[in-house]
């Protein structure tokens, strides 16, 4: 995944299932309740890759949310 990527969530039921764009990509922790529990435990999990996504239809709450890289799926690679 890249900068400039086309891509959809990768759960098509949630709200937010249009196509966004990539705008940038970090890195940062995640904590997954339903896999590791209630309890936070920074230590144990490690920084994955996130991308910062623009949806120009969505200007409620900002048009950027930044998603795991591994809940989206690429539409179209800007290569």
């Amino acid at each position: 995944m890249r900068v400039g990527d086309l891509v959809r969530h990768a759960n098509t039921e949630l709200e937010c299932s249009e196509l966004g764009i990539v705008v940038d990509i970090i890195s940062k922790k995640v904590w997954r309740t339903h896999l590791l529990g209630k309890r936070i435990e920074w230590d144990k999990v490690d920084p994955e890759p996130h991308a910062i996504v623009m949806y120009p239809d969505r200007m409620t709450n900002g048009p950027l949310f930044t998603i795991p890289a591994v809940d989206l799926v690429i539409v179209n690679e800007d290569r």
